[in-house]
């Protein structure tokens, strides 16, 4: 039977867990670089300059000033003589555009109403549907008579006005 132990030869080193390069000893962070650091940090260099001054990566300087827990010196904004003021939350201008074009709108029963409302003068087919023309489908699509609105579009948008208050409805507030 075989012994499956390990034979080392008597004279060999054992393998070090970490490469040379991350030893301690052959840190770029002697005690003079540090010192050096917290000086060019204090004077208020760049991580690319301090990097520079020092000869070391400017990734080396980040890290360092991390594991230090210095600040990296940057000068605090000045303060302000007047309170910011308070900003608005903003609406995309298709909102903006839709509240306006349907904010004043009757209130109409139902969605059948408003559909009998529109008159879809210009209906075309797929294959003649052209860019411009409102992209309502009317009917059934397995139906032969399948057909979409046709009429001129509103900017921006693919539907005719009538068909864009269908499509794009403005919710309603809720109540608090």
């Amino acid at each position: 039977m075989l012994d499956t132990t390990t034979n080392a030869a008597p004279d060999s080193t054992p393998v070090q867990a970490h490469s040379p390069a991350h030893s301690p000893s052959h840190s770029p962070w002697t005690p003079e670089r540090v010192e050096q650091l917290r000086n060019c940090v204090v004077a208020g260099l760049s991580c690319s300059q301090i990097a520079a001054e020092i000869g070391v990566s400017r990734n080396a300087v980040i890290g360092k000033i991390h594991r230090l827990g210095l600040s990296p010196g940057r000068p605090a904004a000045p303060a302000r003589s007047c309170p910011p003021r308070a900003r608005q939350p903003r609406s995309s201008p298709q909102r903006q555009f839709l509240r306006l074009m349907f904010a004043p709108a009757p209130s109409l029963a139902s969605d059948e109403a408003v559909a009998a409302a529109i008159d879809s003068t210009r209906r075309c087919s797929l294959t003649e549907l052209a860019q411009g023309q409102c992209h309502w489908p009317i009917g059934d699509p397995c139906a032969a008579d399948f057909v979409f609105c046709g009429n001129q579009v509103v900017a921006g948008f693919s539907y005719c006005p009538g068909h864009a208050q269908m499509a794009y409805r403005v919710p309603a507030r809720r109540r608090a």
